[in-house]
């Protein structure tokens, strides 16, 4: 399946570097394809992608290939983890059956999670023996409901690995280290990425095995925090970022009304609201930077020299920022499997909606418009007929240009 293509939208904009954050969400993460592909498209290549859980294999797909391959790469994992498993629980078509129907989407998408929950997701995990599961765990890898060897044989087929350490694209994943319970990224900068990196930053217990790395056992990062934002915009030296946040979770719902309700809305709430504080926290940090910044500008030289001046000297900078946030809108007949239910159409049509969710953000000229170096920061989101910029009045646009490097 093809996505729908559309006339490019010609991008400029003025910023240091471009940003792809990537949220963790399991089978939801064919929309984060789906949102890359318009920006390749746009040719806002990303220099710097960052993930947790999925969204790690998403961005190592992105980081460990040549720019005209991704978008195959990507093509082919979610075509391959979206078979039916063993070839069962594909649903024969009934001419007399309306499959737009939300009732009816919901019992065949239920039907074929549960595929996916007895027999595995081809090139993703495969359940544990019964007798596998009612003996101790040696080490902690064998301790799961899952084996996730396919995955692994999977990452290392369709990424590069030595593409990756080599750059020029930096590629960061997050993960939780189990003894300490730290939240850990690995990083292009400070580490030399392989597929257990990868692994370990979508080992989502009990589900899936706490992986080994460098002697140390880890679990998925959305443990502690589904989204990177602020390990990309806290980094040294800071940049003028145009970073786009690919949330899989909405943080915005209604209020259930059974039980099946309430789990789904649990569960987004849960992995949605460290993305909402780290975006609130991040725009009042900058704030803060920033107004240090212009003191420090008028402050008297004897007090500049002071230490407490070269304290606020060292966080103080005036670096602007675009978050520009694409936010997966789940329908109602998804319900609460809808993280692992990997078939064939549910991942092609939250591809599509990505895609054509990034087109719709893109055609708003202003976000891709750095802010005034008094506003800082500036949050977006414009994917919807309905959303309203959160933002101050735009500023004259820039005349810089940014060329690609990945």
């Amino acid at each position: 399946m093809r996505t729908l293509r559309k006339t490019p939208i010609r991008t400029r904009h003025g910023f240091d570097r471009v940003a792809l954050l990537l949220q963790g969400g399991g089978a939801l993460g064919s929309y984060q394809a789906g949102v890359y592909e318009a920006l390749a498209e746009a040719d806002l290549e990303p220099d710097w992608v960052a993930g947790i859980s999925i969204g790690a294999i998403n961005a190592a797909l992105i980081a460990g290939n040549a720019r005209e391959e991704r978008v195959a790469r990507l093509r082919e994992f979610w075509d391959e983890v979206s078979s039916a498993p063993l070839g069962m629980f594909s649903i024969p078509h009934f001419p007399q059956v309306d499959f737009q129907q939300d009732f009816v989407r919901r019992m065949v998408n239920q039907s074929r999670a549960m595929g996916i929950a007895l027999f595995g997701a081809p090139g993703f995990f495969s359940p544990r023996s019964p007798l596998e599961l009612t003996m101790p765990a040696v080490t902690p890898d064998r301790l799961s409901i899952y084996s996730v060897d396919r995955l692994q044989r999977t990452l290392e087929r369709l990424v590069d690995f030595d593409r990756i350490n080599a750059g020029p694209m930096r590629l960061s994943v997050g993960a939780t280290n189990v003894q300490t319970g730290n939240f850990v990224y690995f990083d292009t900068t400070t580490h030399t990425i392989n597929s257990k990196h990868i692994m370990a930053s979508g080992a989502l217990p009990p589900g899936f095995p706490a992986t080994e790395v460098d002697g140390e056992y880890y679990w998925d990062g959305g443990i502690v925090s589904n989204t990177p934002l602020e390990w990309v915009l806290d980094s040294r030296p800071r940049e003028d970022t145009l970073a786009f946040q690919v949330d899989l979770w909405n943080a915005k719902g209604e209020l259930p009304k059974d039980f099946a309700g309430a789990q789904v809305r649990e569960k987004e709430v849960r992995f949605s609201s460290k993305t909402r504080a780290a975006t609130d926290h991040y725009k009042h940090s900058q704030k803060l930077r920033i107004a240090m910044a212009n003191l420090l500008k008028d402050m008297p030289a004897d007090l500049r020299d002071s230490p407490e001046a070269k304290l606020l000297a060292a966080e103080a900078d005036d670096r602007v920022c675009n978050i520009v946030q694409l936010i997966y809108e789940s329908k109602a007949y998804e319900g609460v499997s809808k993280d692992y239910e990997f078939s064939r159409r549910t991942t092609n049509e939250h591809w599509r909606v990505g895609y054509e969710d990034t087109l719709r953000t893109l055609s708003h000229g202003e976000a891709l418009i750095p802010p005034d170096r008094h506003v800082g920061v500036r949050t977006f989101d414009l994917a919807h007929a309905d959303s309203k910029v959160a933002s101050l009045p735009t500023p004259k646009p820039t005349t810089k240009t940014r060329k690609a490097t990945a």
